[in-house]
């Protein structure tokens, strides 16, 4: 098994002592975390339960957003209480090691005390200005100097409101209507997205929303993932017509699935030569698979980049940035109209630069790196030990499997896998204490506060859970 440099016993120092000086002078990662406790018996959710029935009287299917409601894996969604480090904690104290990380953003560890600390500071000076602070600067200057892409960025609400607005923009910047996306990929709600998307759309089972326009539809077109003759098909019938291509550069809402290099070497020699936008969605991999997003993992620069999660640290936050002779489109530089109330709000600054701050630390993604591999490869292994069909893959911090023969590599693929046989692992890991994302169409998320312990006991559960499916 391939894994990155580090040892286990310095991966466990990483997540256990308190931050040194390195011998460069840079910080070294450090995250408090204690060993979690696998749930050896039955769960008692009675308090969720309590929670949830009262929820679907006040709240549409008693959520705010889809996914959470359990609808693609059954049983009862677990209310939380807490979180803190790798743990969550429900409303009847079951604790279980999380691997969704609030969907990504808490890769530094839940509730991580450098961010809490920085935000009950910033919280006695103000929690929104409406007006521009010099946080604002601070975080920007860290995105354009890590992103090969961005040269000026625009900080929004949501990774929602991020992938809106950069495809209105690709639109103004080429005079053009069309835009390209491919099948499975999710890029927020917004009407221009919700065609053949992935993620909580595939979680109701629903191919499109009911409210789209067929105008809007119209305008989107899908190509299938890794497969970039279908993408030259579609530019080649719709000449001079196309404004941009917009993809996850590594799927994330539809399970795990990463690109070939070649693929995304494709896409941007294609979008140079038809004078499209190519842009990376990088709400979910941005800061998380490397330290310069994807783009700085696969070698390949896009036009414009859409961040979110990792970059607000676990408050709600999105962007959108890239070369600056397209973002002097948006106004108040350019013609390009969008706004928010809340946006560059100084909390979400401020959570965002410690957040970046720590990542930028010593043997961060190495950590990263090593246990998830780990994790995946455990699981694996387990599958394989126990008779079941199952594949998988990682990234830094991002992982995920199907149980399915493989190899994934599109949304068509990942349609092979056995949902039903999900749900019931996805239950049986919540019995032996351990959170997976709700759904076979999500990726998993790993953080600096994840311990060598926590790994090992995870791949234990899994081992017990696969055995008695």
């Amino acid at each position: 098994m391939q894994c990155a440099a580090l040892s286990s016993k310095v991966a466990t120092t990483l997540a256990q002592k308190p931050v040194v000086a390195t011998r460069s002078g840079r910080k070294a990662v450090a995250v408090r975390a204690v060993a979690a406790q696998v749930t050896e018996t039955k769960l008692n959710t009675k308090r969720s339960e309590e929670i949830f029935q009262e929820a679907q009287e006040l709240l549409p299917g008693g959520v705010n957003s889809p996914v959470r409601a359990f609808k693609s894996v059954g049983g009862q969604p677990i209310v939380f209480d807490r979180v803190k480090g790798a743990y969550c904690w429900d409303a009847d104290n079951n604790q279980y090691i999380d691997y969704v990380g609030s969907w990504g953003p808490a890769i530094v560890g839940h509730a991580n005390d450098e961010v809490s600390d920085a935000l009950k500071a910033q919280i006695d000076k103000g929690t929104s200005f409406g007006a521009p602070c010099e946080l604002e600067n601070v975080l920007a200057k860290m995105v354009i100097e890590r992103v090969p892409s961005v040269e000026m960025v625009r900080f929004v609400n949501s990774g929602t409101e991020a992938c809106l607005s950069v495809v209105r923009l690709m639109r103004a910047y080429t005079g053009r209507e069309k835009i390209i996306k491919f099948t499975g990929c999710y890029h927020g709600h917004a009407d221009q997205f919700l065609v053949q998307a992935g993620s909580g759309v595939l979680t109701l089972g629903l191919s499109d929303s009911p409210g789209v326009p067929a105008t809007t539809a119209a305008a989107t077109l899908t190509a299938q993932y890794n497969n970039l003759e279908s993408v030259k098909a579609i530019f080649e019938a719709n000449k001079g017509k196309i404004a941009g291509l917009i993809l996850e550069p590594v799927v994330g809402n539809s399970g795990f699935i990463p690109p070939t290099k070649e693929f995304l070497e494709g896409l941007r020699e294609l979008c140079t030569q038809e004078g499209a936008v190519l842009c990376f969605d990088e709400v979910m991999t941005g800061f998380r698979i490397a330290k310069g997003c994807a783009q700085e993992y696969f070698g390949v620069t896009p036009d414009l980049t859409t961040m979110g999660k990792v970059i607000g640290g676990g408050l709600p936050v999105g962007a959108y940035g890239g070369k600056k002779e397209i973002m002097q489109m948006v106004a108040p530089a350019g013609p390009m109209y969008q706004a928010g109330t809340l946006s560059g709000n100084p909390l979400a600054m401020v959570a965002g630069i410690k957040t970046l701050e720590i990542l930028g630390r010593d043997g961060a993604y190495e950590h990263l790196d090593k246990i998830t591999k780990r994790l995946i490869n455990g699981i694996l292994d387990a599958a394989k030990e126990t008779g079941h069909a199952m594949c998988g893959g990682s990234i830094s911090g991002m992982f995920g499997f199907f149980f399915c023969e493989g190899p994934v590599n599109c949304f068509e693929d990942a349609k092979a896998s056995d949902t039903a046989k999900f749900g019931r692992f996805h239950r049986g890991m919540l019995e032996q204490g351990v959170y997976l994302a709700p759904s076979q169409f999500e990726a998993g998320f790993t953080s600096l506060a994840h311990t060598e312990e926590d790994i090992d006991r995870t791949i234990e559960a899994a081992r017990k859970v696969l055995a008695s499916l």
